[in-house]
């Protein structure tokens, strides 16, 4: 795939923690666990939710007072419903386990950053950017910004995909206009719309589809032609850091930034390069490890140089499976949609989603994001959040 990258030995050892994330990483196991699903689309029971964080009561204020969300489709709620694109999932069987129906969530149910919202309180999901469009008032506790097959680069997911909200868009646009809408819901007092800004929690879950609808997709892109895998991974971990600068030159200090996950475990990724007698792609999951630590690497410096912020870097694992099971078992739906790794539309679902690490060839299943929401709320492992968890970061 790669004919410029030569794993080192620490490369290949951390692929291989990689992998076991999906065995027992952690010892993940789901707490105060419920089958229970919020009254609506929008609002949240919190007497049936599965907030772990029992001080955040019905009349209970959340831990930050905003809650803005960056990334790709493991976040989107609806951002792409409307776009002419292939990464769209407004159709079932998504969202049969959500109360709404199918709403542009790539899963079942909730996603990992609806699970997040609940943990840290909220009384409401984080409105799709799309809907939240001159409503101010809905804007004030947090707006989703997260469009599938999104990418850190604006010509990620384009030419395979379709339309699609690059994170550039997401924070120069979007975020952008929606600041202008809350000054505006603040009657224009600057000081006061800062402050509120710098309390919120900024979450950024990007970066997968720079691989897998870019780089290892010679067919349509030429980065792997122009870059190795490690100067092209360095790129994007520059690329990213200049994005979340400018997140924090527009009031954001309180940043939660997830590290990439095995991609090469997915369905997917199983049946479109094969595994050559490993569990899983092992190119694609260097690839995942190379920007992880990158990253993590980035995240230290800017907690060393923006004293005035605070960066956290999450990559939760799920719940612990048997990996020869999981790839024996593969997606809960049947897939074909999409560019083929999404669910055939109005097709029937298995029985019993929970027993799927996947939902269809690339998202994961509402049990697994529940999981994986609880570890990066609370887990004091740094493999899963190094330095803070969210709770930790919502109390700084």
């Amino acid at each position: 795939m790669d004919p410029h990258f030569k794993p080192s030995k620490l490369v290949m050892i951390s692929v291989l923690l990689a992998l076991s994330s999906l065995q027992n990483w952690a010892n993940a196991k789901p707490s105060n666990s419920t089958n229970a699903k919020p009254s609506n689309s929008t609002k949240i029971n919190h007497t049936d939710s599965t907030n772990a964080n029992q001080t955040n009561s019905t009349n209970a204020k959340p831990e930050v007072p905003c809650y803005f969300i960056f990334g790709d489709s493991l976040s989107d709620n609806g951002n792409n419903n409307n776009l002419k694109t292939l990464a769209k999932v407004n159709y079932p069987p998504y969202g049969v386990d959500f109360p709404g129906g199918p709403t542009g969530r790539f899963t079942n149910g909730r996603t990992l950053q609806d699970f997040i919202v609940e943990l840290l309180g909220f009384e409401s999901y984080m409105p799709p950017f799309a809907q939240a469009v001159g409503k101010g008032k809905e804007m004030l506790n947090g707006v989703n910004y997260a469009s599938g097959s999104a990418g850190i680069l604006d010509e990620t997911g384009k030419y395979n995909m379709g339309d699609r909200i690059p994170l550039n868009e997401q924070i120069l646009k979007n975020h952008k206009a929606v600041i202008s809408s809350i000054t505006k819901e603040m009657r224009y007092d600057l000081s006061a719309t800062k402050k509120l800004l710098n309390k919120c929690i900024y979450s950024i879950e990007i970066g997968s589809n720079d691989f897998i609808n870019n780089y290892f997709l010679p067919k349509f892109y030429d980065s792997s032609r122009r870059y190795s895998l490690s100067a092209y991974t360095t790129m994007l971990v520059q690329q990213l850091s200049r994005q979340l600068m400018v997140l924090y030159d527009n009031g954001a200090r309180k940043f939660a930034v997830f590290g990439v996950p095995p991609i090469g475990c997915t369905p997917n990724a199983i049946s479109l390069y094969g595994t050559n007698g490993s569990p899983c792609v092992d190119i694609l999951n260097q690839a995942a490890v190379l920007f992880n630590e990158r990253l993590q690497q980035l995240i230290r410096e800017f907690n060393r140089t923006l004293i005035k912020a605070k960066f956290t870097y999450l990559n939760p694992p799920g719940a612990p499976v048997d990996i020869a099971e999981f790839v024996k078992i593969g997606a809960c739906c049947k897939t074909g949609g999409g560019a083929g790794e999404l669910c055939v539309r109005n097709s029937k679902p298995c029985s019993d989603p929970k027993k799927h690490i996947f939902w269809d060839g690339v998202h994961i299943t509402e049990y697994q994001m529940e999981i994986m929401a609880k570890n990066a709320y609370s887990s004091n492992s740094t493999l899963c959040a190094s330095p803070y968890n969210i709770h930790n970061l919502a109390m700084l």
